[in-house]
Order: structure tokens, then sequence, then C-alpha cells
């Protein structure tokens, strides 16, 4: 071999050797040491931090997520369930006999049902409720139906409508059986209960609102406002929220329901610092309301014929509108829109009926004991006639401009034995009081009212400063 051939086969083998040594530093060399000599020099970069912080989150990750699936791809295992047969209860006897007790409906009457509405909402035939409608019971009750009215069916399985039962008041109740052809009646007597109880309260923001939450009726509330008390208080202007008002009165209960409340027996009212009192007591078979000390509270007459009417003409002489000269108004006017009914000012008989002259439409009560009203210019009359009796307050008619007038409004006029009177000026003849017998039944009666009122006020009202009482002294 020459020397240079040597020379390349010492030279290859000297760089596989040297390939070889590389070989083995690259296989063991530190790749922490190489990548990150931050690790082993202790100072970590931001970038460092924020690759071992997502790697941590993802290794946190992977461990929630993981047993999930295992425990989604395991078999789930089977639970060995047992059904078991249970019988329905039966039928009652009574219904599949067909024998009643057990097959009662109860519908509430909705506001604008009808009685027939009723019957076909639980498939009871037209002819059913026909046969029902002429009997006479259910003639006069059901065909004044109101919202909140209860009707009791008796259906049995077969669907035939076999007992209807209703109220015909709050103490008798009306069953009418189906018997073929026949409609047979049975009223069953209901017991009710009347208790006698006073209810006292404060006027607060509403007399109305009050009197209502301690339990008067609508109709209990008008009859303190403009029977008992109207002379002499001003509900408008004198009333004050801490002002207080007792009211003596008869419910009625049964079976635990108040039912019914009855009219006001005894009423006190305190009006700043003030009482005043009124009772009820019936003289010759009518309800009227007395003072402590029998005088009536209503007065023989109501000075103006229309309540709350303005005033567009006095009594005395003046300048005729229309005949254009100075003449004696022997009258009063009162100003209102045509069809204001027009009140008869007290009891009486009517002595006319018609078309007087410039008077246009007039009625003429006659009060008795010399007194007479005429009332003129109406555009229509009520339904009263000659020789007729009518209470004080009946509509007597309504406003117009009949006869001489220029618009619309009441000509009023007040005579004493033939004599025009100015009738807001005079003094009312005083009603008739209580006396003899009457008189003592009444303060009988009265002292029983006023002392249950007065135990209640003391219970109710024991901190307030006493009221004075007294007597009315107002004039009519």
């Amino acid at each position: 071999m020459s020397e240079s051939g040597a020379f390349r086969t010492e030279s290859s083998s000297g760089r596989r050797a040297r390939l070889e040594t590389l070989r083995e530093a690259a296989l063991h060399r530190k790749v922490l040491a190489t990548h990150f000599p931050a690790a082993f020099n202790g100072r970590w970069t931001r970038r460092h931090w924020a690759h071992a912080s997502l790697f941590a989150t993802l290794g946190a990750l992977v461990a929630a997520i993981v047993p999930g699936f295992s425990n989604a791809m395991q078999t789930p295992s089977l639970t060995p369930r047992t059904t078991l047969a249970l019988a329905l209860p039966a039928l009652p006897l009574a219904q599949l006999r067909g024998h009643a007790g057990d097959s009662w409906q109860l519908v509430t009457v909705q506001s604008g049902q009808t009685l027939s509405s009723v019957f076909n909402q639980l498939g009871v035939p037209k002819s059913t409720l026909q046969r029902l409608m002429a009997h006479p019971d259910a003639k006069n009750t059901l065909t004044h139906l109101k919202p909140g009215n209860v009707l009791s069916f008796d259906l049995p399985v077969d669907g035939q409508l076999r007992t209807l039962r209703f109220d015909r008041d709050p103490t008798h109740r009306v069953e009418l059986s189906l018997q073929g052809d026949q409609v047979q009646a049975r009223v069953i007597e209901r017991p009710t209960e009347v208790r006698t109880v006073v209810l006292s309260g404060e006027v607060g923001d509403s007399l109305y609102r009050s009197a209502r939450k301690l339990g008067l009726t609508p109709s209990n509330v008008t009859t303190l406002t403009d029977e008992i008390f109207k002379y002499d208080i001003d509900f408008n202007d004198d009333v004050g929220a801490s002002d207080r008002f007792s009211v003596e009165v008869d419910q009625m209960w049964r079976d635990g329901e108040l039912i019914g409340t009855g009219p006001v027996q005894a009423a006190t009212f305190t009006v700043g610092g003030k009482l005043y009192s009124g009772f009820r007591f019936e003289r010759d078979g009518k309800a009227e309301y007395f003072t402590g000390d029998g005088r009536p509270l209503k007065r023989t007459f109501i000075r103006m014929p229309i309540p709350y009417a303005r005033l567009t003409s006095t009594f005395g002489n003046r300048f005729h509108p229309i005949l254009g000269r100075m003449r004696m108004h022997e009258g009063v006017d009162f100003a209102a829109s045509i069809g204001t009914p027009i009140q008869a000012a007290g009891n009486a008989r009517v002595d006319f009926v018609g078309w007087k002259g410039g008077y246009g439409r007039v009625v003429i009560l006659d009060h008795g004991h010399g007194y007479t009203t005429l009332y003129g210019h109406m555009s229509n009359f009520g339904k009263e006639h000659v020789g007729q009796h009518v209470d004080q307050g009946a509509v007597i008619g309504y406003v117009g401009m009949s006869g001489l007038a220029t618009g619309p409004h009441l000509h009023y006029e007040f005579r004493v034995n033939g004599v025009h009177r100015n009738p807001l000026s005079i003094t009312m003849p005083p009603p008739e009081p209580l006396g003899g017998t009457a008189l003592a039944q009444f303060r009988d009666q009265t002292g029983t009212a006023l002392a249950k009122i007065r135990s209640v006020e003391n219970v109710i009202y024991a901190d307030a400063a006493p009221v004075r009482s007294a007597r009315r002294s107002k004039k009519a």
C-alpha cells in the first residue's frame, strides 16, 4: 500500500471515531441545562411562568374530565323492580244504586251567568229546566239570580238530574225533586242566630271605608249621614280623622257565617268633643229616628227640594226677566239641569198635578195644618196623582223650563194658610215628639242601647279625653 493510501485510510477511521464521540455526547447532553438554563440558575423569566401556569391548568382540566368519561363509559347496573297491581276504591253503594248522598255538585253563579248556562254546563237538558221553572218556588227565586248565589245539583252517575237545591232567603232552603213527571218541593228551615253588636271606630281618612271595615253595610252608612246626623253634622267640613262613631246593629249568623246586617238601632257620633246620638223606634208601625228625649230627628220640612242646587232668585220684589216689570216673587228659584229629580218637602197629600199658567207644569202638595208647597216649571211629573199620599223626599217631578222661564230651574213656594212665606227663613214647625206609652217604651229601649254603646267605648277609648253630651239645639 502506498503512503497516500494509508493516510486516506487512517483519515477515514479517524473521522468515524470522532463522529461516534459526538453522537455519544449528544445523547448524554443535559437537556434542562440547555433549554431551561434559568431553572438551574434560579432566574425564571415572565415567559417561563406563563408556560408553567398554562401546563398546570391543562393538567387540572384533564384530571377533572377523564374520570367523567370513565364513568360515562361504564355500563349502568340494573336495579330489579317489582310491579304491584292495586285495586281502585270501589264506588259507594249509594252512587252505584242511584241513591242520593254522594252525587251533589255545587255551582256558584258568576257575573253574567244565567240559569240556562248553568244547566247547559252540567249537561242537564232544557226540558228539565222548563219543568223546574214551572214550579212557583223556582220561578219566584231563580228568575232573580245574582252573582254569588249557590245552586246544588243532585246528579247521579246516569246524568239525570234528581234534585235541585237553592236558598229562598237567609233562613229557608228549597229542594225540588224530580219524580217522574212530577216536581216535589220541600222547604227546609235553616237555624240562624241574631247577635246585637256595637261597632265602634274612628273616622280616619274616610268615614265610609272605616265603617265598612267594621262590618257596617252601605245602607247603614247612608242612614248615619242622610238620616240620623244629617241636620247636625256637616260631613264635608266638620268631621275630622280623630272623630269617632259607634253603631248598634243586629247581625244574622248561620253556621258560623255572617249572612246579614240589620238597620241601625242606635248610633252616637262625637265631633270636636261634642256628642250626638240617635235611636230607632217604630211609631204607628213606621220606623223613625229620635233624639234621646224622644224628638224626631227628621224635620217636618226640608228647605231645598233639590239637594245641593244653586239658588238663583230669592223671595221678594224683583224685575221679572220675561214680563219686563217689577213683580213680587212669591217663592225661590233653584237652577239645575233638565231632568234633575225634585223631592217632596215633607209628608203630604197630592193636591194638584197639571199645567198652571206661567208656572208651567206644577205639583201642589198639602201637608196639613195649613201648610202647602208648590213646585213649578217641571219638564215632567212623577208617578203621583191627586189624592195620593207621598213621603218626604219622594220624587214628584223633574226640573224643566215649562211656562214663563228663561232657563231650566225649579220655582218653589211655601204657603201657610194661603199666605206666601220665604221657605229659606221661616221657622219650620217642629216635628211631633213621642208621648205617653210610646215615650216610656222608647226610653226603656234607648237606655239599654246607650248602655251597650258606652260600655264598648269605655273599653276602646279608655285613654281618650271625655266628651260632653249635647242635645241638638239647631233650628230646622
